[in-house]
């Protein structure tokens, strides 16, 4: 039997994985999970006027069938929806408009842009489809050892493809026009991974599925399911930075001393089993590896700074044209890659306890709006978005990877019973991607501990699930 088993980090990503270990290895299994900040990671909130808000990964797609779960296994509830109109910001016009009748919308989309956005909804669904295979393939018991592996038994070599070229090139390729990859499509991934088009098409595929399908959030914030799992599994969770791990073995068994930083000063651990879900990059964690033959290597690519000002205050509807602003119509704009326009996207945002009363600001009232941007905001740009305002909250992170920098992908495992989780972002970066890659890292460190070797790794899934079922 696993006896004690780690995980560092206890953000999505932590908090899935040690269920998904007890989950396959049963209660028994004893979970330390460390957690240098707090539980939840970038789930995180920021208290403006008593109300807390999401400050960054608020919306979740409909199709994600584990976050849907955990939500379910732990009774929590989906967010009420509080609908708003969306928009285009070019630096001078608005190239795209939204409307309030959905259909309309199609039709303007259509008079715009033509054929390309039938076409876009067909690359995105055809590549959802083949993903969605991961979830028959993880309930058989399946794993990868490798995101190569992964993809291969979704989409063949094609998928394994999609991270090494650009989301442009891609749609480009099957008829769809640069006007729209470059006033819609760009858009979209400045919104949230704060890229261009050059980001890898199966990244791209991935958050154009959630900007075109249905989502939605968790009442009362998120990061409630990271805490809801940890409870659930009842692990022990330690405040301390991991700054390393050692091997070591015991009667031919591999064993790994955790090193740790805490407020009581330094400390360790071993374990038979770690799972590390920090992103362990030169520039992001200090994490050192020893004793380790052949040691492990350095993980290259780079992290994107990505800034988030959660702003209490008035709009400056007349820069975006509107110098009335009770007629401003739009509560989120999206902005093309122009070179002068200085934030990525911004939303006004609802907290994340919405009761029935609720309703949202208008656009002449003081408004709690949610900036992105590359870097912080200078008193200048503040005052050109927001006529005044009462209070900024600046969080600084390094959220998503550099697309354009990674060639390879990264290793799950890094040893026998080491296991690193985080390298699925340069696959794609979403909620529910972190979800599958821990249920992939639980399965696959199950089987390898039972020598079910034949769970791994395995050609032709399709045709196997199928003669299973």
């Amino acid at each position: 039997p696993l006896s004690p088993a780690a995980v560092v980090g206890a953000g999505l990503g932590g908090s899935a994985a040690a269920y998904f270990l007890q989950q396959h290895f049963g209660p028994q299994v004893q979970l330390d999970v460390y957690e240098a900040a707090g539980v939840g990671g970038r789930l995180a909130t920021v208290t403006v006027n008593k109300q807390q808000y999401e400050s960054r990964g608020a919306s979740i797609h409909a199709l994600s069938l584990h976050m849907q779960d955990f939500v379910k296994i732990l009774g929590l509830k989906h967010r009420r929806e509080v609908a708003g109109k969306s928009a285009i910001f070019s630096g001078e016009h608005f190239v795209l408009e939204e409307t309030d009748w959905y259909l309309l919308n199609l039709f303007r989309l259509w008079w715009h842009y033509g054929i390309s956005f039938l076409r876009l909804q067909m690359w995105v669904e055809e590549v959802m489809e083949k993903f969605m295979r991961i979830y028959k393939y993880q309930a058989h018991g399946y794993a990868f050892s490798s995101l190569e592996e992964l993809l291969r038994s979704l989409g063949g070599e094609a998928f394994v493809n999609m991270t090494q070229r650009s989301v442009a090139e891609s749609l480009l390729e099957v008829g769809v026009t640069q006007r729209f990859v470059d006033d819609v499509i760009a858009a979209v991934l400045r919104s949230s991974y704060g890229q261009s088009v050059l980001v890898p098409a199966f990244a791209g595929a991935m958050l154009l599925a959630g900007a075109q399908g249905s989502t939605w959030a968790v009442e009362g914030g998120n990061k409630l399911v990271c805490s809801g799992l940890l409870k659930l599994t009842k692990a022990n969770v330690i405040s301390a930075r991991v700054t390393g791990i050692s091997l070591h073995s015991s009667e031919g068994r591999a064993l790994y001393q955790v090193h740790y930083e805490s407020p009581e000063g330094q400390g360790s651990a071993f374990y038979d089993m770690v799972v590390v879900t920090t992103p362990l990059h030169p520039t992001r964690s200090n994490f050192t590896f020893e004793n380790f033959d052949p040691p492990i290597a350095d993980f290259p690519g780079a992290f994107q700074p990505s800034v988030t000002s959660v702003v209490h205050g008035y709009l400056n509807s007349s820069y975006f044209g509107f110098p009335d602003p009770k007629l401003f119509p739009f509560t989120s704009i999206l902005t093309t890659d122009t070179p002068d326009l200085f934030f990525h996207a911004m939303d006004n945002i609802c907290p994340v306890n919405i009761s029935a009363a609720f309703r949202r600001k208008q656009p002449q009232e003081a408004a709690v709006w949610r900036v992105l941007s590359q870097q912080p905001l200078d008193k200048h740009q503040l005052k050109t978005l927001f006529r005044s305002y009462y209070s900024v909250q600046v969080t600084e992170w390094q959220t998503y990877p550099r697309y354009d920098a990674a060639k390879a992908l990264p290793p799950i495992v890094l040893h026998e019973n080491l296991f690193y989780l985080s390298g699925v972002e340069w696959v794609a970066s979403s909620m529910e991607m972190i979800a599958v890659a821990a249920k992939n890292v639980a399965l696959l460190a199950y089987n390898r501990w039972h020598q079910e070797l034949e769970k791994i790794d395995q050609k032709d899934l399709m045709h196997k699930v199928k003669t299973e079922l």
